[in-house]
C-alpha cells in the first residue's frame, strides 16, 4: 500500500505532463467527396490572410502543411484540385493552485493554529491554441475536409517550429479519411 502512495503522485504527474504536450485532433469530411481524385494543391490566400496570427507563424504553418502534403504524394500546382486554407483560435488559461491548509488547524478544541491563515497560491498561465486546416475542392469551391488540432502553444522560439510541425503532422495524419494507421 505504501508503494502505491509513492507511485500514484508520480503517475499523476506523468499523465499531466504527457497530456499537456499532446495535440488532440478531430476531423470532419464530405462523405461524397472522392479523395482519390485529389492530387494537386495550392494555398488559398484569401482564407489564410484572415488568420489572426503573425506572418512568421503563418509561414511556419504553411511550410509544415506543404511538407506533409508533399510527403503524401501531392504536387503543388497553379491549377490545383484542392485549395488549402487555415484558421486559428487561441485562449489563455489561468490556473490557480491553493497550497494552504485553509482556515482550520489540526486537532480538537482550541489551538494556536485553529485560524490558520497559512496559504500559498501559485498561478500558472498557458495558451491553448486551435489550428484548423481546411481542404477545399478547387472546382466546386466547397469544403471537403477539415482537420482541427488543439493543444498548448509554446512561446519559446526554439520550440515553436517543432510544436507547429507537430500540430500539422497530427492533423494531416488523419487525411485522407479512412486511411489512418
Amino acid at each position: 500500500m505504501k508503494k502505491l502512495f509513492k507511485t500514484l503522485p508520480l503517475l499523476a504527474l506523468l499523465l499531466l505532463v504527457s497530456s499537456c504536450s499532446s495535440v488532440r485532433v478531430a476531423t470532419d469530411y464530405d462523405k461524397n467527396a472522392n479523395f482519390n481524385a485529389y492530387k494537386t494543391f495550392a494555398f488559398y490566400k484569401t482564407g489564410i490572410d484572415k488568420a489572426e496570427i503573425s506572418d512568421l507563424d503563418k509561414r511556419r504553418i504553411l511550410r509544415a502543411i506543404e511538407t506533409e502534403l508533399l510527403a503524401k504524394g501531392f504536387t503543388k500546382s497553379e491549377n490545383p484540385d484542392l485549395l488549402v486554407s487555415l484558421f486559428t483560435k487561441s485562449r489563455e488559461k489561468i490556473n490557480i493552485y491553493n497550497n494552504g491548509f485553509g482556515p482550520y488547524g489540526y486537532g480538537w478544541g482550541w489551538h494556536p493554529w485553529y485560524w490558520n491563515t497559512y496559504n500559498t497560491s501559485s498561478v500558472s498561465r498557458s495558451t491553448e491554441g486551435v489550428l484548423y486546416v481546411d481542404l477545399i475542392d478547387a472546382n466546386k469551391k466547397e469544403l471537403v475536409w477539415q482537420g482541427m488540432g488543439t493543444g498548448y502553444l509554446s512561446q519559446n522560439m526554439e520550440k515553436k517550429d517543432d510544436r507547429i510541425k507537430e500540430f500539422v503532422a497530427k492533423i494531416l495524419e488523419k487525411y485522407p479519411p479512412g486511411m489512418q494507421q
